[in-house]
């Protein structure tokens, strides 16, 4: 309900004879009010520490609005969203996997929006419906400990295919795809790459040299740069983070299947404060937010952000279509569950 309308109404119920009626229905509006105006409520899955550098972002630039956050895990969020479908807590998606939101229960709980500074990105980074659009994203790389592949004397891997070698029995660690989207996005690009039965065998070989599948896709990249195991697959920015911070790690885009996804945002249809959940979706494709993604993203869809010089020092191609696999995001919404379900009866652990 607008200011305006709620003070209106709240005039209207004073100028009647003060009824006991009239007096609960001022109280309530009044409530009402205070308890949206201005505050919004964002259901995430990013990292922590880049949320915090941009609400502190957001408050310079939108002051009178307070954003809350609830930060989930990929899975967990979806789980949550669910769990609340009949009665939302939040008002918009911020930064989520787009194959989870494409999800037709969670997609309905959507409200059309026609973001400002939308058409300014690739059609592939906002949905034809105006329920989603993605300002970042992430990709698959390898983590790579150089050291530990010297001390045993291993070649650096650069395919997935070269990654199922029996010599790296016990060397690998990789994000598990239940609960980690990181981990979803990397077996969704291999069975895309290579077909759904071809692709689940070539899983169930590589399972063979998996020391262990971690539930974040970030830590199979620190596991790697302790030298706890000498290969993490995880994310791009994982391996660049960990080079900038002089770990012993060489980042690889593998050439056969690298796949990547989209952190999708949108507004929801129960959304108590649309208003201002309007602004704060505006307000994430501003160039004063899109310099601070590259700090924490290899993949930023606002056109003319420059690439960071952490992702250059990386060696991270400033063109990412020549690398990237070209993934069906509707197909991974799709498949999610059978995939899932196919990937607990045959590798689960």
């Amino acid at each position: 309900m607008r200011a305006h309308s709620i003070l209106s109404s709240i005039r209207s119920a004073f100028r009647k004879p003060a009824r006991l009626h009239s007096l609960a229905l001022a109280a309530s509006l009044m409530a009402a009010a205070a308890a949206h105006a201005g505050t919004i409520v964002a259901y995430t899955a990013l990292e922590e520490d880049e949320i915090k550098d941009y609400l502190a972002a957001a408050k310079k630039d939108m002051p009178d609005v307070e954003v809350k956050v609830l930060r989930l895990s990929t899975g967990d969020l979806g789980a949550r969203i669910l769990a609340e479908a009949g009665n939302p807590q939040h008002d918009v998606i911020w930064g989520w996997a787009v194959t989870n939101l494409l999800d037709p229960r969670i997609n309905q709980l959507l409200e059309p929006y026609e973001v400002k500074g939308g058409s300014k990105l690739g059609i592939k980074y906002r949905g034809a419906d105006m329920k989603w659009f993605a300002a970042t994203g992430y990709m698959a790389a390898f983590c790579v400990n150089t050291e530990v592949l010297k001390a045993k004397n291993l070649p650096v891997p650069t395919t997935w295919k070269e990654l199922a070698n029996p010599i790296y029995k016990g060397e690998v660690v990789m994000p598990n795809p239940v609960s980690s989207g990181t981990g979803y996005l990397q077996i969704a690009a291999l069975l895309q790459s290579q077909g759904t039965d071809a692709g689940m065998a070539f899983l169930k070989t590589l399972d063979g040299n998996v020391a262990q599948y971690i539930k974040s896709g970030s830590r199979p990249c620190k596991a790697a740069r302790s030298g706890e195991f000498a290969i993490g697959t995880s994310l791009a920015f994982a391996a660049m983070q960990s080079i900038e911070e002089g770990f012993p790690i060489k980042m690889i885009i593998p050439s056969d299947g690298a796949g990547y996804e989209l952190e999708a945002s949108g507004l929801m249809k129960s959304s108590k404060n649309p208003t201002d959940a309007k602004r704060f979706l505006d307000w994430t494709l501003s160039p004063s937010v899109a310099t601070i993604y590259t700090k924490y993203k290899e993949i930023v869809t606002i056109p003319g952000v420059p690439q960071s010089k952490t992702a250059q020092a990386a060696g991270l191609p400033a063109d990412l279509s020549k690398v990237l696999y070209p993934m069906d995001f509707y197909k991974s919404a799709k498949d999610r569950d059978a995939t899932l379900a196919a990937w607990q009866k045959n590798i689960g652990r």
